[in-house]
Formats: structure tokens, C-alpha cells, sequence
């Protein structure tokens, strides 16, 4: 719900797409930037600590927006006031994933995949009802009424969750001399080809916010904006059911790469769609290849991370969907501004085909090193043996 009552309140206060993507935008940097440092805080001081202030100081941050644009201040302070929104957004998701990796104790296990579409089938209702009750309250009720709901679901939401001390992970507090302990979790290769990956995902989020949004808006029906984004939403969440209930043959890095290609393709043809017809088409398809995506890029993380480092791992991840999003709203609310909704469409394709290069020229980084194998300096020592 964020991103798009901060598109819909700033449009509405400035009367412009290319501001509102640029106020979403730095929203979604923000949070790319600080989610790690979430997330490592978490790892070390256990997740309830960090996440009980998070929630305070996101609701305030809200509300500091709503009241600059009641206030008709200039775009700048809009703008300005984005970054503590971002900054404090709770990383409940990585954090409930960290949960079920502790509770599972092995990635190898077939449930890990199970438990990873799970997840991502959670994250896509909230996709599919979040747009719509966003836009609904938004173009219904007030413009600011899409981010008080959010600060307000997330304010329970969270308070619900940090109270669930059972399943919380064990803090792995370290001395400040232990080197390991310091390392970041994007010190990894593997993560550094996911973190790619969850980039061009982002570019598909945000492009699709501000292009449909315009869209909708060209075609005098503003309306439709969420029920069009939630039909994008419930392609990633059906197939995303579909994929954790299938035991695969193939290994997770060439389902991930399968369905990174599929999701490049089905990208293409969004750019030329100008009818309502195909773009409540297009994007379901588009959606169905971002759930099994996420779910192989997930479950690749537990088994390439130490548990030390799990939370900060999926906060990478998370943080390059907010980034990536963030660049793709930017930019596809200056090219809507200047051509309209079908150059905005272009976005997702052009991150997509871009994140996808560099993840096939990654991708031997993807395979899991076996049980046991000690990964240090890439020189093995044989037993001692006599020597005569």
C-alpha cells in the first residue's frame, strides 16, 4: 500500500506523475538503504528490538507526509519527507523468513521451498488487496486515506508480530573481535547475482504502479488502477501456490534462471498494449513469472548463507526490490509525464532484459556449496601422510 498512496497523495498534491514516482522512488531508495542495516541489527540484537521502534518511527514518518501535503507546501519538503518513511519501514517479511529457517533447520529440505511459497503466496495477497483498498480510500475517501491505513496495519501488524517470542530467532551476538561475525551477507557472490535479480523484479513493481495508474487515468477510469495492479498481483500469487505444491527435477538455479527469462518475455509486449482489454491480460501473465522467481531465489538464500547472516540476506533482497522499484518509478513517471502510460511500459522490460544478462553471466555462483566443504581460500590440504 505504500508506494502507491505516496504515488496517489503527491500526484494529488502537485498535480505531477514525474514528482509522485520521484517521491515513491526515494521512499523505495531509502529503504533499500537502511533495510540491511535492519536486518544485521536483527541477526545480532534479535528481531523484536529493532522492530518495536521501526513501527513508532514509521507511523510518525506517515504522518509527517499527510501533514506537509495538507499543508499545499512546495515538492521539495514532499520530497525530503519521504526519506524517514522509507528508512523506517519494519522488515517483517526477511524476518518471518528467518523464522521459518530456524524452525526448519535445513535447507535442503523440500519443505524450505514449501515454506518459501508460502510466503511469497502471503506477500502477493497483500499485493492484490493492498492496491485496491489503497486506491479505493485514496480516490474514495481522501488522498492522504491510503497512507494513514498503511502506518496504521503496520503499526498492529507489527506489534502483533514482535509480541510472538517463540519463534523468534536466537540472537548471534558476537565479540567485535570475531571477523567472521562482521562479514556482510553481500560479501557472498550468490547473493550479490540475487540482489541483481530482485533489482530488475523491483523494475517491474514500480513501472507497473505508475504506468497502469497513468494508464487508467488516460482512459478517465482511475478507479480500475487497483483492481489492473491487483490482476498483475494475483498472477504472482496464484503461480506462486502452484510452484511450492510441484516437487521439481531441475536444480533451483536453472528454474531461477527459466523464470527470469519467462518473466523478460512476457514484459515485452506491455509497451505496445492500449486497450483495457489486454493490459487486464498482460499483466497476470507478466505476474505469474515473479512468483516463482521469488520463491527459487529465496530458497537459494538458505542454502548459500550462514544463519548468522539469514535476516540480512533477505533484507538485500527486499531492499533491491524497493531500490530497483524505485529507479523504475522514477523514471517511468518522467517518460509518462512526457509520452504517456506506453512509455512508462517500457521500464519493466528494459530492467528485466538487463537484470537477466547479468544474472546468466552469475549464475555459477548460484550452486550451493556441499555440506561440510570448507569455502575459504580455495585451497584444499590432503590428510597428512608418513613420508619415507
Amino acid at each position: 500500500m505504500l508506494t502507491i498512496s505516496m504515488v496517489l497523495l503527491v500526484r494529488h498534491a502537485t498535480g505531477s506523475y514525474g514528482t509522485a514516482g520521484a517521491a515513491a522512488a526515494i521512499t523505495g531508495a531509502s529503504m533499500a538503504l537502511c533495510a540491511p542495516r535492519s536486518g544485521r541489527l536483527a541477526d545480532r540484537y534479535g528481531q523484536r528490538a529493532v522492530l518495536l521502534p521501526a513501527i513508532a518511527l514509521h507511523a510518525l514518518s506517515v504522518l509527517g507526509v499527510v501533514a506537509l501535503a495538507a499543508t499545499g507546501i512546495t515538492a521539495w519538503w514532499l520530497l525530503a519527507a519521504a526519506v524517514p518513511v522509507g528508512a523506517t519501514v519494519p522488515q517483517i517479511g526477511p524476518m518471518v523468513r528467518a523464522r521459518w529457517a530456524v524452525a526448519l533447520d535445513d535447507p535442503s529440505s523440500p519443505l524450505m521451498q514449501t515454506a518459501a511459497a508460502f510466503e511469497s503466496v502471503s506477500d502477493e495477497f497483500t499485493f492484490v488487496v493492498g492496491p485496491v483498498l489503497a486506491t479505493a480510500l485514496c480516490t474514495g475517501v481522501h488522498p492522504a486515506a491510503g497512507l494513514v491505513a498503511e502506518a496504521s496495519l503496520t503499526v498492529a501488524g507489527g506489534a502483533l508480530f514482535a509480541a510472538q517470542r517463540l519463534s523468534e530467532p536466537p540472537a548471534h551476538r558476537v565479540s567485535a573481535s570475531s571477523g567472521v561475525a562482521h562479514a556482510s551477507a553481500l560479501s557472498l557472490p550468490g547473493v550479490r547475482a540475487l540482489v541483481v535479480a530482485f533489482l530488475g523484479v523491483g523494475a517491474v513493481f514500480g513501472g507497473m504502479q505508475v504506468s497502469l495508474a497513468a494508464f487508467t487515468q488516460e482512459i478517465d477510469r482511475p478507479g480500475l488502477n487497483g483492481v489492473l495492479y491487483g490482476m498483475f498481483a494475483a498472477g504472482n500469487m496464484l503461480a506462486g501456490a502452484a510452484y511450492g505444491a510441484v516437487s521439481w527435477r531441475h536444480g533451483p538455479r536453472t528454474r531461477l534462471l527459466a523464470a527470469y527469462a519467462g518473466l523478460t518475455v512476457a514484459c515485452a509486449p506491455l509497451w505496445a498494449a492500449h486497450s483495457l482489454a489486454l493490459l487486464s491480460v498482460l499483466p497476470l501473465i507478466a505476474g505469474a513469472f515473479i512468483g516463482p522467481t521469488i520463491v527459487t531465489a529465496y530458497s537459494l538464500v538458505d542454502a548459500l548463507v550462514p544463519r548468522t547472516v539469514r535476516t540480512e540476506a533477505f533484507t538485500w533482497l527486499t531492499g533491491a526490490v524497493a531500490f530497483g522499484q524505485a529507479i523504475a518509478v522514477t523514471v517511468a513517471g518522467l517518460l509518462t509525464d512526457a509520452q504517456g502510460s506506453s512509455a512508462g511500459f517500457a521500464v519493466p522490460l528494459a530492467g528485466t532484459a538487463l537484470a537477466l544478462a547479468v544474472l546468466a553471466g552469475l549464475r555459477a555462483h548460484l550452486l550451493p556449496h556441499p555440506a561440510g566443504r570448507a569455502v575459504t581460500g580455495g585451497i584444499g590440504h590432503r590428510p597428512p601422510v608418513s613420508v619415507d
